[in-house]
């Protein structure tokens, strides 16, 4: 797992480094600024990805630890009464589907975070 972690956290600060040096490489020169790189753009995408990142991350680990609680309490609730199960099956599957919008939230923020950056705008991309 740290292994892992540790690739990982490896890899954004290796794409954090080099996307400017791309989006530099890939940007016209102008002949007032032949000197003078503009890295603007590239550090901007860059937080956005991390911001991304982040974003799914944190909605994805607290949706998930939240199914898991329901999930148990529900089966918990089923061993002891079993003659309640519909009831329980019932209110587990809504409050699931409210845990799973939280979820749904964060990768439509995301997806906005991603394709439709004011930010991005902002800088002249």
């Amino acid at each position: 797992m740290r292994k892992t972690l540790s690739y990982v956290i490896i890899s954004m600060l290796l794409v954090m480094v080099f996307v400017p040096f791309a989006m530099a490489a890939a940007a016209p020169a102008t002949a007032t600024s032949a000197s003078a790189t503009d890295y603007t753009k590239a550090i901007v995408i860059g937080c956005s990805l991390l911001a991304v990142g982040i974003a799914m991350g944190l909605g994805t680990i607290g949706t998930g630890i939240g199914m898991g609680n329901g999930l148990s309490g529900a089966t918990n609730a089923v061993g002891r009464n079993p003659e309640a199960q519909g009831k329980i099956l019932l209110t587990m599957m809504v409050g699931l589907a409210m845990i799973e919008s939280l979820a749904i939230y964060a990768l439509v923020i995301a997806l906005i975070i991603l394709y439709a950056n004011p930010m991005i705008k902002l800088v002249g991309m």
